[in-house]
């Protein structure tokens, strides 16, 4: 159940954490657009324009760039904030209002994720079951259960045995026709599950890229967030860098193993291997440390208070890209002439201009409705 609170957020709130959402809410308000353009801008073309403008699109199976870390990251952040709030409702409510207040979020979320996707507006078989926010509850869920029944420990056995397990069906279970150990689109095994049993709408034909069984390691990923959550939950120890630091540290370690483990476990955000979760587990420890030692530690905010804007209200804005087309309301206040003007200054401009201005209006919603303080919670 969605609930509007009205009071302001609680001064205990990590500011680095909403700051971080708020960022990556940001590539998710609008980066696809402004990664086409750029791409348009720089097509032909070498060098570092060219380099930034292909970061800004996903890989098309295989490797890892900048885009493909933004839905991880979001998991993982969910994780974080999880510890926290788990932890809140037990010392006020009991453990066994936890798990209620658990499942209850996790399933009006999975809701939200269907009725975004249209619903069963076009009948039962075009519904999407698996998708962005239904991935999220699903790993909202399970690694919220894993911290309230096994805590931090109990944790990191259960993200081991995922990512691990995940890697053993994929490598040894055989896909009937193809056989065992291959991870190309179409002849592995998660995408061989989605085309027997997953029903509805699949995003990539007979699979989808929040298919079931890659459910397992997403899982993995915001168990990763939880962990990251006890670690900045610990109280502070000498110099205030102290958890950034650590953070650094697993970030470079997760990075090494998960670039390894590539060798034989390609990176596949569609997969969502398990090399490709610990490859966006460490951008993601880097991240969290970065956001926290300049925000937290040195109180440098004033430059990310656009993103906590975002980042206090990231259901808000995320369904309301669905509600009210962006980029149309964009078009309809800098396109036509004034587009036409920007395209003779440089080509593309234009394009550019309408792709910024897009995701200007997401932060204008977000900064009125932080302005009234009202937050959209689930």
């Amino acid at each position: 159940m969605s609930e509007a609170v009205t009071a302001e957020p609680r001064r205990e709130r990590l500011a680095s954490l909403d700051a971080l959402r708020g960022f990556d809410m940001f590539w998710i308000m609008g980066a696809d657009a402004i990664g086409g353009v750029a791409a348009s801008m720089t097509e032909g073309k070498q060098g570092w324009a060219r380099i930034v403008a292909e970061h800004l699109e996903h890989v098309p199976w295989e490797g890892f760039r900048f885009y493909d870390l933004i839905f991880p990251l979001f998991v993982f952040i969910a994780g974080v904030s999880l510890v926290f709030s788990l932890e809140k409702t037990v010392a006020r409510h009991g453990r066994a209002w936890a798990f209620g207040r658990l499942l209850l979020r996790a399933t009006a979320l999975y809701v939200l994720g269907v009725l975004y996707y249209g619903g069963v507006a076009e009948g039962w078989d075009q519904v999407r079951w698996m998708g962005v926010l239904q991935r999220i509850a699903i790993s909202y869920l399970g690694a919220g259960l894993c911290y309230l029944l096994f805590g931090l420990r109990g944790c990191v056995g259960a993200w081991v045995a995922l990512l691990v397990g995940y890697w053993a069906a994929m490598t040894f279970v055989p896909v009937p026709g193809v056989g065992a150990g291959n991870f190309e689109e179409g002849k592995n095994l998660a995408n061989w599950i989605d085309s027997r049993w997953l029903p509805g709408r699949k995003w990539d034909g007979d699979h989808d890229p929040e298919g079931l069984l890659s459910n397992l390691p997403a899982i993995g990923t915001c168990l990763m967030g939880v962990l990251a959550g006890g670690w900045m939950r610990r109280p502070p120890e000498g110099r205030g860098l102290g958890k950034a630091s650590g953070l650094v540290v697993a970030g470079v370690v997760l990075l090494g193993l998960g670039w390894g483990w590539a060798w034989q476990f390609p990176v596949i955000k569609k997969l969502w291997t398990s090399s490709y979760v610990l490859v966006a587990g460490g951008w993601s420890c880097l991240l969290l440390a970065a956001f926290h030692g300049v925000v937290d530690v040195r109180g440098w905010a004033g430059w990310c208070r656009p993103f906590t804007w975002v980042g206090l209200n990231p259901i808000a804005v995320y369904l309301s890209a669905q509600l009210v087309s962006y980029d149309s309301l964009a078009r309809r206040l800098v396109g036509g002439p004034v587009q036409a003007m920007l395209e003779g200054w440089m080509p593309h401009l234009g394009e550019l201009g309408v792709a910024g201005v897009g995701i200007g209006l997401g932060f204008v919603l977000a900064w009125g409705l932080n302005r009234q303080r009202i937050y959209l919670r689930l």
